[in-house]
């Protein structure tokens, strides 16, 4: 029996060494844990439930590298309740039900609370969340739930009320810089100063990014100090974070900088998402909408630009098509702006569903079909081109509305 133990302990210390650098150096404490000041600062709220071990079933929320998994490690190591790791990428339904069992069998035997803790969360399937709902809402398990995503879209809504949801932020330059160092003492390594500003700028606060970069950093120094261009090896792949989140808010900011004619933030915004990947058309199509949503007859020019933009891009495409859709970025940020169109069509849609609709006046309605005359359809319609002040003074809207006003030019 003690071989074994022992056996198990050196592969254990085996798997260490060879595990990446941000699981290697993974806290232990909350002191031990990088930045979320917010979260487990003296006395904050989720501080104080893992000191108390009072934690209740909670969804960490927040971009890669922020923290997720150490916190849950943090809880795993502190809590007096036994501590189950699920991922969402590898586990199913019967897993999930086995440890829900598992932890009812031992609430029953010893008395002792389970916690689960599942990474990815946003992974499972509507029918594999709902498996852990009635677990969590009888208190058989207390979960802990590590999502990127937006958990108001991807976790069910049952199961999200009954969880305390807790957002993690991206790490802080100086946060990743801690980091960096405590990963440098763990590999006896040495860097230059600037490399370490380099892979701290590059990894736009994902503390798990810096680390493995710093990681294969290290692999390609060997021996000799982490240089700048040691670094710029290290990150040739791009650090860009840019998930579903990032999608939709880094888009809202594009859309509201050329709305606020603010030419350099949206053309910052642009270069986001064309370096992140961003589907081209996507943005071709939101510029379309944005030139008679936000500009319209302040410059009709602007919805010809930005159709020319869409049309550029499906003939050249990318790289090429970057400076099309530039072009009218800064066109649209530049223009005047009214949304005037927008409103007319928005306010006058607004009463149709609303039962503002009316009858066609008489003289509106067709008259080319044999019979119309006699219907009275036509009767008393003037054409402008014959007689513009009179056609001036008909109706041309259903007389419940008759006065209602959609377009105004002043807006």
């Amino acid at each position: 029996m003690s071989g074994e133990t022992l056996f198990d302990s050196a592969a254990a210390d085996r798997l260490r060494e060879r595990a990446p650098l941000a699981a290697r150096i993974r806290p232990r404490h909350l002191d031990d844990v990088v930045g979320q000041d917010h979260l487990i600062g003296a006395g904050r709220p989720l501080r104080l439930l893992v000191e108390r071990d009072a934690l209740s079933s909670v969804l960490f929320w927040g971009p890669p590298g922020t923290g997720k998994t150490s916190l849950a490690e943090v809880v795993a190591l502190t809590t007096a309740r036994h501590f189950v790791r699920l991922s969402a990428v590898s586990s199913g339904v019967k897993d999930v039900r086995e440890a829900i069992d598992e932890a009812r069998e031992r609430l029953g035997t010893t008395g002792q609370s389970t916690i689960v803790f599942i990474d990815e969360i946003h992974r499972f399937s509507r029918s594999q969340q709902d498996a852990l709902l009635p677990a969590v809402e009888s208190g058989t398990i207390t979960l802990i739930g590590a999502t990127t995503e937006n958990p108001m879209f991807e976790v069910n809504s049952p199961l999200r009320s009954r969880s305390t949801l807790f957002r993690l932020e991206p790490l802080s330059r100086d946060a990743i810089h801690l980091l960096l160092k405590r990963g440098l003492a763990a590999l006896a390594q040495v860097a230059e100063e600037e490399a370490i500003d380099l892979i701290a700028t590059r990894c736009i606060g994902d503390g798990r990014a810096a680390l493995t970069a710093l990681d294969v950093a290290s692999a390609i120094a060997g021996e000799d100090q982490i240089t700048v261009g040691v670094a710029e090896a290290a990150l040739s792949t791009s650090a860009q974070r840019y998930g579903q989140d990032d999608h939709y808010d880094v888009i809202s900011a594009f859309i509201k900088s050329i709305r606020a004619s603010q030419v350099d933030a949206a053309i910052h915004w642009l270069a986001r998402m064309l370096e992140a990947g961003e589907d081209a058309r996507f943005i071709a199509r939101r510029l379309v909408i944005l030139a008679s949503e936000d500009i319209g007859l302040a410059d009709p020019q602007s919805l010809v630009v930005a159709v020319a933009a869409a049309q550029a891009l499906e003939h050249v495409g990318l790289p090429e098509a970057q400076l099309n859709l530039a072009q009218a970025v800064v066109h649209l940020s530049s223009a005047p702006k009214s949304n005037a169109v927008a409103r007319a069509i928005w306010s006058a849609r607004d009463d149709v569903r609303n039962g503002r609709v009316g009858e066609v006046p008489p003289h509106l309605r067709d008259a080319h079909y044999s019979g119309a005359r006699e219907l009275g359809h036509g009767a008393g319609y003037v054409s402008p081109h014959e007689d513009a002040r009179t056609a001036e003074d008909l109706t041309y809207v259903p007389e419940e509305l008759r006065g209602q006003r959609y377009y105004r030019e002043d807006r």
